[in-house]
């Protein structure tokens, strides 16, 4: 160790002659003031307010559709445009908040919110609806930017990772509560989509309230020359007066990067070694967290569940509150370990869960293809019905291509089913086409499936996404966010996160629009694997290039990719 390093240490209290010391000599830990759980609580409401406007969108699209008697273009503009604008806010909300400080970026993100939910809610025309959907994405993609930001630099460095998960929990919770809130008001057919968009303004009031008394970032205030400002601040949030060790180690970094205020940051964290290896790794943390398939999961769960053969729309409905609630609950696991086993080890375990569960549901799907019921009756050639359904194939060949066809098929004595018809939903077949063809609804010997194919096994791509989401909330879905505020120099911080939110929020957008399409072109289990094989190479990516960031001080962080 060299007189430099030793000189930090002394300054930091991070010497590791000490450590052994305090810990032998039974020194308590000090404790974290209350009002640091309030303020993260004030500014993990962006979080949620990020969580509940992309998940209620789902099911408010049922009725918006009907209301607006929108194309389906337009119901894909309306759905996806929010992650458009999403990407301007990351990217503008990374600016703003480095050039005017984190508080009045958390307040206007706030506005804008509340501003987008209203417009949403009283909208009488669709174009409305898409100008509340622009907006409420532009304020999304502000928060996504600084509130992780802004919970580092305000945390004591033992719980950081804790409380920035924090965030990450608010969103999570935010989707449970969207699917439970589309489920109360889908009976109103006129006004239910109001109350479901409207109800997102009334979080975000909450947290511009809230902004209004929390403190600006000390890490901030020091950087433009305010240390007695920051110091009164360090004092207030840290509940003691001896803060001048933090103050000092903050002033140190700040120091160090004076030259930066002078150059473009983007560019200086470009052609700055460390710096660029930070960016990469951050830009691959939140992108794999899309291209590992939580967000197309969670969108097309009650799907995904129906493709695997779950017969029912309320069994379908019932999976789908039951893996909402695990991507709500297994957070709060990650969220107990961060500190314990530290973010290296548990983003690895947790990435490598989620790639051997991605494979198990693509083994799954592709056990349905094996195992998929064949089309052995053609209604067409025993009477005179004129339909587009297939008369020759699979039973996934009838409820994949056409909305109004189902299947029928008759079941052996283990109750396998053996054989089926693909014909329309809407007729009535004559007492000489249920004699012959076996279709007819009055015929108890077969069964009719509108929505999923009949496959004894269903329970094992069910069985893989309930183990999906465990292994998603341990760690991929907090730590991305959490490293992600740590591994930046202070004067790139902003800039960093910014860039790498825009860049998660372009993923999202890509990976949305092209889910549907691609299980078409490489089937169900193609996709799954192929997101596997993407998991497994992020795997190796985080291996060889993600360090430990748990305990760090702001001076080690600075270091990192040194």
């Amino acid at each position: 160790m060299d007189m430099e390093q030793l000189k930090r240490n002394q300054i930091l209290g991070n010497s590791t002659e000490q450590e052994p010391l305090m810990k032998s000599s039974g020194e308590a830990k000090p404790r974290t003031p209350v009002r640091v759980y309030i303020f993260t609580f004030f500014a993990a409401i962006g979080g949620f307010e990020m969580g509940y406007n992309f998940s209620v969108v789902s099911g408010a699209m049922i009725l918006v559709k009907e209301e607006f008697h929108l194309s389906t273009f337009w119901q894909e503009l309306i759905v996806s445009v929010a992650s458009g604008t999403a990407i301007i806010g990351a990217l503008v909300g990374g600016f703003v908040n480095q050039r005017c400080g984190r508080k009045p970026t958390l307040l206007a993100c706030a506005m804008v919110l509340t501003v987008g939910a209203v417009v949403e809610a009283i909208a009488t025309s669709r174009n409305v609806l898409l100008i509340g959907r622009l907006t409420v994405g532009f304020g999304i993609g502000g928060v996504s930017t600084t509130v992780p930001v802004y919970i580092a630099e305000i945390a004591p460095w033992s719980i950081r990772g804790r409380l920035v998960s924090v965030y990450y929990l608010f969103m999570t919770g935010a989707e449970f509560v969207a699917s439970v809130v589309d489920g109360i008001f889908s009976p109103y057919k006129k006004t239910g989509w109001r109350f479901m968009f409207g109800l997102a303004a009334l979080p975000s009031a909450i947290m511009f309230m809230g902004c209004l008394w929390l403190p600006e970032s000390p890490s901030w205030l020091v950087s433009r020359g305010a240390c007695e400002h920051a110091r009164e601040v360090l004092v207030r949030i840290r509940g003691t007066a001896n803060v001048d060790e933090e103050l000092q180690a903050i002033q140190t970094v700040c120091k160090e990067q004076e030259s930066y205020d002078k150059k473009s940051r983007f560019y200086e964290m470009l052609t700055t070694s460390s710096t660029r290896k930070a960016l990469l790794v951050g830009c691959v943390l939140v992108s794999m967290q899309d291209l590992s398939g939580i967000n197309l999961i969670l969108s097309y769960c009650a799907t995904i569940l129906q493709m695997s053969g779950v017969q029912g729309d309320r069994a379908v409905f019932w999976l789908a509150v039951v893996i909402y609630f695990g991507n709500f609950i297994f957070p709060f696991v990650g969220l107990y370990l961060v500190e314990k086993v530290g973010r290296r080890k548990l983003l690895l375990g947790s990435l490598a869960g989620v790639t051997v569960c991605l494979f198990l549901c693509g083994g799954a799907f592709y056990m349905v293809k094996q195992h998929d019921v064949a089309i052995t009756f053609n209604e067409r050639a025993i009477s005179n019905i004129s339909n587009n359904c297939p008369a020759t194939g699979f039973c996934l060949d009838c409820l994949g291509v056409q909305e109004n066809c189902g299947f029928c098929y008759a079941k052996d004595s283990s109750n396998n089913p053996i054989y089926g018809s693909c014909v329309p939903i809407h007729v009535s077949f004559s007492d000489n086409t249920a004699a012959f063809g076996r279709c007819s609804r009055n015929d108890h010997s077969v069964t009719w499936s509108y929505q999923a194919c009949p496959y004894k096994h269903a329970w094992l791509a069910t069985l893989a996404l309930v183990l999906y989401i465990a292994a998603f909330g341990l760690g991929m879905g907090p730590l991305p966010w959490t490293i992600n505020s740590e591994i930046y120099p202070l004067w790139a911080r902003s800039t960093g996160y910014g860039f790498a939110t825009a860049v998660k929020w372009s993923t999202y957008l890509v990976l949305s629009m092209t889910f549907l399409s691609l299980t078409e072109w490489i089937t169900s289990f193609g996709a799954f694997w192929l997101y596997g094989g993407i998991s497994l190479l992020g795997w190796l990516f985080f291996f060889a290039y993600l360090p430990e960031t748990k305990n760090k001080s702001p001076e080690e962080l600075e270091h990192l990719f040194s």
